[in-house]
């Protein structure tokens, strides 16, 4: 049972912030149908908005974002939180720099996820947002705050990882930035993908990744 919606008002803005961010990777093809999730955090409160299970991100309205504490207490809304929440909130409890995150089903980076292949740093938006190699997280039942925080063992000080034969998570310093990073991991993937058709990739020499992550 929600709390008293004592936040609604101070709220709202970051819940069109939320509902803006999941209709533009749904219309990029990032989140197929109902798949995926997408989360921020509420700077001033520390509140974690997050969005609903299995529910069409083309009909998201505001009453629909679910708010939650870092507890996974449901402080607003009436919808059930996504089932990956408990993830997002290991990342928002152990990583202070995380304020967006995106779990999104990219098709190209979904093949490396089968593959269990990491995705190289070919490009230097991948240097940029990734901060280097995609890292892949072996397979396991999502879902749980301890999948959360062995996902993080695998992500290290990188903003992105695939989880293997199920998608990808990526964060940032906003829920922008967590965006900019998934396009990025997929535009990786594709071009990894192509490039190894031809050939073996030249990799951007490793005296300059520390200047490109900055």
């Amino acid at each position: 049972m929600a709390k008293s919606a004592v936040y609604t008002g101070e709220l709202l803005s970051l819940k069109q912030e939320l509902i803006a961010g999941a209709a533009l990777v749904a219309s990029i093809g990032l989140v197929p149908l109902t798949q995926g999730n997408l989360s921020l955090r509420d700077p001033d409160s520390g509140l974690i908005l997050v969005t609903p299970h299995d529910y069409p991100y083309d009909a998201l309205k505001a009453d629909d974002v679910v708010v939650l504490d870092l507890e996974g207490n449901v402080i607003e809304g009436t919808r059930e939180p996504s089932h990956e929440s408990q993830v997002h909130l290991a990342v928002y409890d152990r990583r202070e720099d995380a304020m967006g995150i995106v779990h999104a089903e990219p098709i190209y980076t979904n093949l490396f996820g089968v593959l269990h292949k990491p995705i190289a740093p070919l490009h230097v938006g991948t240097l940029i947002d990734v901060r280097g190699e995609v890292p892949v997280m072996p397979f396991a039942p999502s879902g749980s705050r301890q999948f959360g925080y062995d996902m993080l063992e695998v992500m290290g000080d990188k903003n992105a990882v695939i989880w293997a034969n199920h998608g990808m998570l990526a964060v940032g310093s906003s829920l922008g930035k967590a965006i900019h990073c998934t396009v990025m991991v997929e535009i990786s993937a594709q071009l990894y993908h192509m490039a190894l058709q031809h050939g073996e990739p030249h990799r951007i020499p490793e005296q300059y990744h520390d200047r490109l992550v900055g």
